[in-house]
């Protein structure tokens, strides 16, 4: 039986706008692996394994970026706004509102 391995963050098309991407950036945020982790070569396993962690990690704060404290709220900004950055240079369009 061979395992779905993911390709990693930083081959996803468009600058990895997906929810597995999302996953990735907000295990950043949180600090649950660190920025330079990709997750290339990670099972489909290790990646919902990540995703019950951020869930976890989200819980306090109501799953809303604007009740994070101060430190968690900039490492945010600045993730997820070099990723929208790179995303649009890479051709993403947010108001097409697809994840290729």
């Amino acid at each position: 039986m061979n395992q779905k391995i993911y390709h990693g963050i930083n081959h996803e098309p468009k600058g990895g706008m997906t929810p597995t991407a999302n996953i990735i950036r907000d295990a950043w945020v949180f600090g649950l692996i660190p920025e330079e982790q990709t997750c290339e070569g990670w099972t489909i396993q290790g990646i919902e394994n990540l995703y019950d962690q951020v869930h976890d990690a989200w819980l306090p704060y109501g799953h809303l970026a604007s009740r994070l404290p101060p430190e968690l709220a900039e490492r945010h900004a600045r993730i997820y706004g070099a990723a929208v950055e790179r995303a649009r240079a890479e051709g993403w369009d947010p108001s097409l509102d697809d994840e290729t």
